[in-house]
């Protein structure tokens, strides 16, 4: 359980302050072995074409992406759903 809560004003509304003291840093889900986590710019546009292909097809965007990429690399597209 949560203890030592306090009140506190954020933008005129009531909310209480969490104890992050027994908190770990670090990713929610481990990466998978063979991955590697970036951050990159996308065009909106192909974002967006990336997305609704991904969600006719019930997958992830990132996985399409990915096996764009491997395919424009002369690569096997992969199969893993998390990719």
């Amino acid at each position: 359980m949560v203890q030592h809560l306090r009140p506190a004003r954020t933008l005129g509304v009531m909310t209480r302050e969490l104890d992050f003291s027994k908190g770990r840093r670090g990713p929610v889900l481990p990466i998978p072995q063979g991955k590697t986590r970036i951050t990159i710019y996308i065009d909106d546009e192909v974002l967006d074409m990336f997305r609704e292909q991904a969600d006719r097809a019930g997958r992830g965007y990132q996985g399409a992406m990915n096996n764009a990429l491997r395919q424009s690399l002369g690569l096997p597209p992969t199969d893993d759903a998390t990719r």
